[in-house]
């Protein structure tokens, strides 16, 4: 641990500043951070002490306190994001995506020529570059079809790296079949870069899925991955209602492994797709 991290650690976050910064997180984006979240809090605010030009976390807290909502408020919002993420992460989906979702959707869209694919929650991009890698070792047929595959995170700086392409080694050994490495990527200094025409079939936009959603075009398919653990239950009531608006009739939706919609919106029904759960509108 570095001198100031340790510095700016010496003094525990006072319980009234905790309570601030829960709301200032849940207000802008759902997210609720539980009160056993306190140490979580203090080492993340902790690397934001340099940027904003103070001397200790006490004095971020009352920085923070005394100014309206400005660059550095984003900052530490996206600060207590969990941006955990890896290539194919819980390979059971993209099995679900090769053997039984992309073959049934081609097949249905043969006039239209066209699939739209959301990852929610991208993070540093992960998720939909496997979507990418895929579709391009998979499907070769679908390289004349359009394709938007879409990329949304509420993190600027997880999507200026995820727009980079840009993986350490830790990250290119989680997940990732040394085969595609060899493929996909080449060596840009001590990281390793996915190739442009990888980077390019993904579209990164920056957005809040708790706020009013930008214009995107009905979707075959969603990947809401390990978004709605942190949320309430009304806030994942109101998310699934945007969700179930912008699915395609016959389109489906992926969620984390611990996440469901029974319960919660009675309009998706689940389908087992072998290992994997997907959920459908539900057929009135």
């Amino acid at each position: 641990m570095s001198t100031s991290l340790k510095v700016a650690l010496s003094m525990p976050i006072k319980d009234r500043d905790f309570q601030y910064i829960r709301t200032l997180v849940r207000s802008r984006t759902g997210v609720v951070l539980t009160e056993d979240k306190t140490y979580l809090v203090e080492s993340r605010l902790a690397f934001l002490v340099k940027e904003a030009g103070v001397s200790s976390l006490e004095k971020l807290l009352v920085k923070l306190q005394s100014e309206s909502f400005s660059t550095l408020h984003q900052h530490v919002i996206e600060a207590m994001m969990t941006t955990e993420t890896l290539f194919f992460r819980d390979i059971e989906p993209f099995e679900a995506l090769k053997e039984f979702l992309l073959p049934e959707l081609i097949e249905k869209r043969q006039s239209q020529r066209n699939l739209n694919i959301w990852s929610a929650a991208c993070s540093s991009g992960q998720e939909p570059y496997s979507i990418a890698m895929l579709i391009r070792e998979k499907f070769p047929q679908l390289a004349s079809w359009k394709i938007s595959l879409i990329a949304s995170d509420i993190s600027s700086k997880m999507l200026d790296l995820a727009r980079t392409g840009c993986y350490n080694q830790h990250q290119i050994s989680r997940g990732l079949p040394v085969e595609l490495v060899d493929k996909y990527f080449h060596r840009l200094g001590t990281e390793w870069q996915i190739d442009r025409q990888i980077r390019h079939m993904v579209e990164f936009h920056q957005f809040n899925i708790l706020e009013t959603w930008p214009l995107l075009p009905a979707m075959d398919i969603i990947f809401l991955r390990n978004v709605l653990i942190y949320f309430d239950v009304s806030t994942k009531k109101e998310i699934l209602a945007k969700v179930r608006q912008l699915l395609r009739p016959d389109g489906y939706l992926f969620l984390g492994g611990g996440e469901t919609t029974i319960n919660l919106d009675d309009g998706f029904e689940p389908v087992k797709l072998n290992k994997a759960i997907g959920y459908r509108l539900r057929k009135i």
